[in-house]
This record gives structure tokens, C-alpha cells and sequence, in this order.
């Protein structure tokens, strides 16, 4: 759980004040700050929950990715693709998991250069616990209902489809 600052004001509301003042009206410029902001808000606390288990958010957004293909295993560059993150990012990723006993390597029988991760039994445990926990504290969404965070879903989707992360064939 991040510190709390307790300030007397709300400091992203005051710099989009003097912001508007120096530069004018630019409501993007509050909007991206309090996005960043949030971002480093849920990412202390996600990561907080899944620390115990030895983990991170982005290493249990692998483990997640991996319970939920059909053989329990991925090549590396698809593991890359979903989590939208660089290669070398999931091997990181991955070769930490691997040296916690979560997950395991193994050259690919359908690409002689690529690797495929795949969980490990110990990984399936970790993954489920670490669910639960992260569910208990709604992803650290809890000051939103169901409704709200079906909007926030909604509100960033133009972004990402901008950001051509999909297709939006409808």
C-alpha cells in the first residue's frame, strides 16, 4: 500500500490550475496525471498482495497468462505479444519465475530458435493463491462498484484501440 501523502489539497487539481493558467485549458493534462498517479497507486498496492508469493504484477500476469492456455505452456514471443510487453522484458520475467521453481523452459519442437515457458505445479499453487488474495482486495479497485469498473473498462478501451493493440472489428 503506497503512503498516503495526506495533503490539504488535492495536488493534481492545483497543477492543472496553474497549468491552465500559464499554458490554458488543457484538460488531457489533468486527465494523464491522475492516470499516472492511479497507476502508481494500484501498482503499490497489487504488488504488495502478490509480494509474499515472490512476485510482481507483471510476474503474475505470466503465470496467469500460462494457467490460461490449454497446455499450461507458450512460446516466449506469444507471452510477449499478450502481455504487450519487449522480448527481453518476458525473458526477464520468465527466468525469474524459472529460477522460483514457477515455471519451466524448453526449446520449442515447432521453431528450432524459439522457447516455450510453462508453469510448474508449484507455479498452478502460487497463481491460485495469489488470485484469491488479489480478489479479496479487488485488484485495488474496491472504491468502484461492478458498474464503474465496467466504465473505466469502456472509458480506456478508445485508447488502447488507438494505441493499436487489437483489432476493433466490433
Amino acid at each position: 500500500m503506497p503512503k498516503p501523502l495526506s495533503l490539504p489539497f488535492d495536488p493534481i487539481a492545483r497543477a492543472e490550475e496553474l497549468w491552465r493558467r500559464r499554458w490554458g485549458p488543457v484538460p488531457s493534462m489533468g486527465a494523464i496525471t491522475s492516470i499516472m498517479r492511479a497507476q502508481q497507486i494500484l501498482l503499490a498496492e497489487v504488488d504488495a498482495v502478490v509480494k509474499p508469493y515472490g512476485l510482481t504484477f507483471a510476474r503474475y500476469e505470466a503465470l496467469v497468462l500460462l494457467t490460461f492456455s490449454q497446455a499450461g505452456e507458450l512460446p516466449m514471443s506469444k507471452i510477449g505479444e499478450r502481455l504487450m510487453v519487449h522480448p527481453t522484458s518476458v525473458t526477464n520475467t520468465v527466468d525469474r519465475l524459472m529460477r522460483s521453481g514457477l515455471v519451466a523452459k524448453r526449446p520449442n519442437p515447432n521453431d528450432g530458435r524459439g522457447t516455450l515457458a510453462s508453469i510448474t505445479d508449484r507455479g498452478r499453487e502460487v497463481v491460485e493463491a495469489a488470485t484469491r488474495d488479489l480478489m479479496a482486495m479487488d485488484f485495488g479497485l474496491g472504491v468502484y462498484d461492478a458498474e464503474e469498473c465496467d466504465e473505466i473498462f469502456a472509458m480506456l478501451r478508445p485508447l488502447r484501440v488507438a494505441a493499436q493493440d487489437f483489432d476493433d472489428e466490433g
